[in-house]
């Protein structure tokens, strides 16, 4: 099985190597966890062409959060085919047709969305919610896309993704916790499941360092309920 290096240093090593070649695996985790900057570190820091679909975040915020972990994706769209894309989510129908051509046009390997949780703004009945993140995942897997879908949690639930529906229609799903332990928030990752993958069952602490995301399989943290 061919599999994609997410170039989160410490990741790989959890997932038996990588992400399955084509697969759509949820990021999910609660406000300021990193999940923007695990997104950009998996496009900017691959040799592939790739598009980060933003529903919240301007794009010119997005690349000053590059540019401070020594990313230039000014540079990185010219020479590499890579493409920042933001579009309001209230207009959804019309964002899959634009991605799906976007995709096609630089022959796009990676692609983010961030995030689905945007969604839930401006569509709140429940089924039609449903419907569009399984057009999404289906249109990305149509387009043999290995992808990123964030979703937001709320802190302190126990839910994997916003709407409940995320984690099932994605082949893996990597969470991003931040624990109170010994009176500080300690920052940790899981796998909570990734296919036809023998993955780590830990939670690994990790950090946000101005090279960006570091994940440290060696380490283990240890929750006390």
């Amino acid at each position: 099985m061919e599999r994609k290096k997410t170039c989160i240093p410490g990741v790989d090593q959890l997932i038996e190597g990588g992400i399955p070649d084509g697969d759509l695996v949820l990021l999910s985790g609660t406000c300021g966890a990193g999940k923007t900057i695990f997104g950009l570190q998996f496009l900017c820091m691959s040799d592939e062409p790739g598009i980060y679909v933003s529903f919240e975040e301007d794009i010119e915020k997005l690349k000053d959060t590059a540019a401070m972990l020594g990313w230039d994706a000014d540079k990185l769209e010219r020479d590499k085919g890579l493409s920042f894309l933001k579009y309001d989510p209230f207009k959804i129908e019309d964002v899959f047709d634009i991605v799906e051509s976007n995709i096609r046009e630089i022959k796009a390997k990676r692609v983010v969305i961030d995030s689905i949780s945007a969604l839930g703004i401006y569509e709140k009945d429940p089924a039609e919610l449903r419907r569009m993140i399984l057009q999404i995942s289906s249109m990305l897997r149509k387009n043999s896309c290995t992808s990123i879908m964030i979703s937001e949690t709320m802190p302190g639930t126990l839910k994997l993704s916003r709407f409940g529906v995320e984690e099932f229609v994605s082949d893996g799903v990597i969470l991003l916790h931040n624990f109170s332990i010994g009176g500080e928030y300690r920052r940790a990752l899981s796998i909570w499941k990734m296919r036809s993958t023998e993955h780590s069952k830990k939670i690994h602490p990790y950090k946000i360092t101005h090279k960006g995301f570091i994940v440290y399989p060696e380490d283990t943290v240890r929750v006390v309920k």
